[in-house]
């Protein structure tokens, strides 16, 4: 069964790769079906399995820290990297062909549906049967979601076109509402066949009920939060407000946290926070919901350790350093706590531990590996290798050696965690303007005790002359504050900044900034001094300006608001379809 499994999905694959026509112009899959195959919910299982290998794996990734370098990739004000990145400075161009909208692109999304159109020739137990079905209409809710975010509208393909069949074929893009709309349907009768963590039918590694539950909730918060911020411009909904999304993102969020067995982990403990993203094993985690583990023996390996100890040739920026409150719960513009910025140790000295536990602090509390004390970001390297900052990545960084060595990497990969629920529910709620103290205390609060940090006090906010967003009120504000921090240097701080039209804001004009670099003069070697001082250029007030030198350095990112929210599509796949309308900014060829 299994080389039967190993035909269809080769001969899908070559199906799905044989043509670059207009991406719903394809072959007819029944040509490739196997009458033998839909027999039983094994069957079922096997073709399923191919579905998890759409997720994210960093495996054998050369420069990269898996999640905690997402916030460079993927590009934000969190980190930079010793390239700048060039959509964020407005760069992009048109493709003639591919740009994530060829047809090969859409054929993750094909497969499920061919998987969908079949999957009822089974006979067997209808709970086995239902339970890969729901898996199954997870991952295309998972395909079409990357897809969202690249392109706003989009086709919403229901099935595998046959040869007679063309009614998809030259159809326009379906509003991004009406897509995620069904996105969320799909996602319901996901969540009403899966089984749950806590019963029967469960297995670890697997898509379970309120896995399903978080990702709707991630999905309606950005779906409802896009539609509130972009209202009026040309990436907005017509007549929309998100509220829709927004209540089903909260609701979702709450059965989550209604489920009664997840929580956070090392609750208290020195240093929890930063235990939390360096295990090798999440089997017993009650916050990781979601992972994947590596086996070095059978190649799936990674080099994360060993990237980060060495800088990676990426950098925290000033502005996520900025952005964590002091310990008594208040900004470093209006806090007496705050000791300044002139050091590692005083720019984290009193503030959200938080910090400490994401940047290295020459304070003889940090280390590179088991045997190696953090003195100073690392220099001397090659580019690729180098911090870029001064404020290197702690967060992630396990100190096992055996983690550091070439083909060892085995630290588990973070899909999914608690928290994530904990966030969406405060933040969706807030925007409904239906927060209360009680929500706060179940959420937000909770991700500070964790850290021994003081509460969150809805009436009592300390004004920050700083804060990002004026317009908005002070509870949005220190949401996104809170959001920014928890989830810092994992991957959500690009869709964050999307969903919320702040790119005007964050990026824009935005000449990105590291640590003072004086301090490191008297500790590192005279060869790193000698890079230091080569390759880290500084402002007027001594702070590292990475990009000083070039474009960046003299405007600023030149970010396009009116173009650079979605990505353009392919001029070959307009002329081949001319209802496919073109995104805001970008010409049709």
């Amino acid at each position: 069964m299994k080389n039967k499994l190993l035909v269809i999905v080769l001969g899908i694959c070559a199906v799905l790769t044989a043509c670059q026509k207009n991406f719903l112009d394809r072959a007819p899959l029944s040509e490739i079906s196997d009458a033998d195959y839909w027999k039983s919910a094994n069957d079922l299982r096997l073709y399923v399995n191919n579905f998890y290998n759409g997720l994210p794996s960093y495996i054998q990734s050369y420069f990269n820290f898996g999640i905690y370098s997402e916030d460079d990739a993927q590009g934000s004000d969190n980190m930079v990297n010793y390239q700048y990145d060039q959509d964020l400075n407005g760069a992009r161009t048109l493709p003639s062909s591919g740009g994530g909208w060829s047809y090969g692109n859409w054929s993750s999304i094909r497969n499920v549906n061919y998987f969908l159109d079949n999957y009822h020739k089974v006979e067997g137990d209808p709970t086995e049967i239902k339970k890969y079905v729901g898996e199954a209409l997870f991952f295309k809710a998972w395909y079409y979601f990357d897809k969202l975010k690249s392109f706003g509208d989009l086709p919403w393909l229901t099935h595998v076109l046959l040869p007679n069949d063309s009614s998809q074929l030259h159809n326009p893009r379906l509003s991004r509402d009406i897509v995620v709309d069904s996105m969320m349907r799909i996602l319901d009768t996901a969540i009403a066949y899966l089984p749950s963590k806590g019963g029967g039918g469960y297995e670890e590694f697997r898509v379970y009920k309120e896995l399903a539950e978080l990702f709707q909730s991630r999905i309606a918060l950005y779906e409802g939060t896009w539609e509130k911020y972009h209202a009026g411009t040309d990436y907005g909904v017509a007549g929309a407000d998100g509220r829709k999304f927004l209540t089903k993102a909260y609701q979702a969020a709450e059965a989550v946290m209604n489920a009664g067995m997840f929580g956070l982990d090392n609750v208290g403990e020195p240093f929890g926070y930063w235990k939390l993203f360096n295990q090798v094993d999440y089997s017993g985690s009650k916050e990781v919901m979601f992972w994947r583990k590596y086996n070095a023996d059978d190649g799936n390996y990674t080099f994360w350790a060993r990237y980060m100890s060495l800088g990676g040739g990426r950098g925290i920026t000033k502005s996520l350093v900025d952005a964590y409150l002091c310990s008594d719960g208040k900004p470093i513009a209006a806090s007496s706590l705050y000791q300044g910025d002139t050091t590692l140790i005083s720019v984290s000295t009193n503030r959200d531990p938080r910090l400490i536990q994401t940047i290295q602090v020459n304070d003889g509390k940090h280390y590179l590996n088991d045997t190696a004390l953090f003195t100073h970001p690392s220099w001397g390297a090659a580019a690729e290798d180098n911090n870029y900052t001064g404020y290197q990545l702690y967060k992630g960084l396990n100190l096992d050696l055996i983690q550091h060595q070439v083909g060892k990497g085995t630290q588990g990969l973070i899909y999914f965690r608690y928290a994530e629920a904990l966030l969406n529910y405060a933040e969706a709620k807030a925007e409904l303007g239906t927060l209360t103290q009680s929500d706060v205390d179940k959420s937000i609060n909770l991700l500070r005790d964790r850290v021994n940090m003081v509460h969150l006090e809805v009436s009592n906010i300390t004004t920050d002359p700083n804060w990002k967003f004026r317009t908005l009120s002070p509870i949005i504000n220190e949401i996104r504050r809170e959001r920014r921090v928890e989830f810092a240097c994992e991957g959500y701080r690009h869709d964050d900044i999307w969903r919320w039209n702040a790119a005007g804001i964050l990026i824009k004009g935005w000449k990105p900034k590291g640590a003072k670099r004086q301090q490191f003069l008297n500790i590192a070697s005279p060869s790193d001094i000698s890079v230091l001082m080569a390759q880290f250029p500084v402002d007027g007030d001594d702070y590292i300006f990475p990009y000083k030198n070039n474009v960046i350095g003299a405007n600023g990112f030149n970010f396009r608001t009116d173009r650079d929210y979605l990505l353009p599509l392919p001029t070959n796949q307009l002329m081949l379809n001319p209802k496919l309308s073109q995104n805001p900014g970008w010409p049709r060829q």
